[in-house]
C-alpha cells in the first residue's frame, strides 16, 4: 500500500515539473502556411516578386518556373495564396502567364509563369505563388512578405453575380430536396 502510494506522489511530482519546464520554453512562432510549401508533383522554382513594397492601385508581378516532377500531364490552374495581420487580403488579378484558367503541363515539362495583382487594400501580406493540381491540391511558392501602403481602393459589387450564384445554388438544393429527400432527413 505504501509503494503504491509513494509511486503515485512521485509519478504526480514528475509530472508537475516536467509542465513547469515545458512552460518557460522559448515557444516559435510560423505564419500559419501548411507545413509542405511545395508539391511532390510540381515544383516552383525561381520565385521572384517584382517589389516588396507597394501603394495600393500598384501593380505586383510574381514570376518563376514550375518543373514537373512525375511522368504523367497534368492540369493545374495558379493563384495567389496571401495572408495578413488584418481581414483585407484584397488583390484584383489583372494578367496570368500561362493565359487562361487551366493549363496542361507536360511529363517532365518546365513552364515558365507569371500573375499580375494590383493591390487594393493597405497591410503588410506574406504572398506565394499557389499551384492548384487538379485531383491533388494546392502547392505553395518560398514567398516573400509585402508591404502595402495607402488609402483602400473600393469596387463595386456586381450584385447580379451574386443573384445569379443564389438562383443556381437555389435550384440545386431544390433538385437535391426534391429528388433524394431521405438523404435530406
Amino acid at each position: 500500500m505504501m509503494e503504491s502510494k509513494t509511486l503515485v506522489v512521485t509519478a504526480l511530482a514528475t509530472v508537475m515539473v516536467l509542465s513547469a519546464v515545458i512552460a518557460y520554453m522559448p515557444s516559435a512562432d510560423a505564419h500559419g502556411v501548411q507545413a509542405q510549401l511545395q508539391s511532390r508533383f510540381v515544383r516552383i522554382d525561381n520565385e521572384q516578386f517584382s517589389d516588396n513594397t507597394l501603394q495600393t492601385g500598384e501593380e505586383l508581378t510574381v514570376s518563376g518556373q514550375l518543373k514537373s516532377l512525375v511522368n504523367r500531364d497534368l492540369r493545374g490552374w495558379l493563384s495567389l495564396f496571401s495572408e495578413s495581420e488584418n481581414a483585407g487580403n484584397r488583390w484584383e488579378f489583372l494578367a496570368r502567364d500561362p493565359p487562361g484558367n487551366i493549363f496542361d503541363i507536360r511529363a517532365g515539362q518546365t513552364v515558365d509563369y507569371s500573375i499580375t495583382v494590383k493591390a487594393l487594400e493597405p497591410g503588410t501580406y506574406h504572398v506565394h505563388t499557389q499551384l492548384n493540381i487538379e485531383h491533388i491540391g494546392p502547392g505553395l511558392g518560398r514567398g516573400q512578405t509585402v508591404n502595402v501602403t495607402g488609402d483602400p481602393i473600393l469596387k463595386p459589387i456586381p450584385y447580379n453575380n451574386i443573384v445569379y450564384q443564389c438562383i443556381i445554388i437555389g435550384a440545386g438544393l431544390g433538385i437535391t430536396f426534391a429528388t433524394r429527400p431521405w438523404q435530406v432527413i
